[in-house]
């Protein structure tokens, strides 16, 4: 069964806030990396390992170079998923 983009919004908000080492952050669609202080290119990296692991799925650096937000990044696990 495929996640609803909820419960990968969900997850995903696991996993960010894992990865930054913070329970805080709470992610939203049109959140991009300025808007966490520690998101540089290396943090990029650690999170889509993660992200990748979390969801068994693979992203290829095509796909990743034009996400924009986290909202593009949750359609692309849905459409993964499927």
């Amino acid at each position: 069964m495929v996640d609803s983009k909820l419960e990968i919004k969900e997850k995903l908000n696991e996993v960010f806030q894992e990865v930054f080492d913070d329970d805080s952050i709470e992610i939203f669609e049109a959140m991009t990396a300025r808007d966490i202080p520690d998101w540089d290119s290396l943090m990029h990296i650690t999170l889509v390992v993660a992200v990748e692991k979390q969801f068994n799925i693979r992203l290829n650096a095509a796909e990743i170079g034009k996400l924009e937000n986290v909202g593009e990044m949750i359609n692309l696990i849905a459409a993964r998923g499927k």
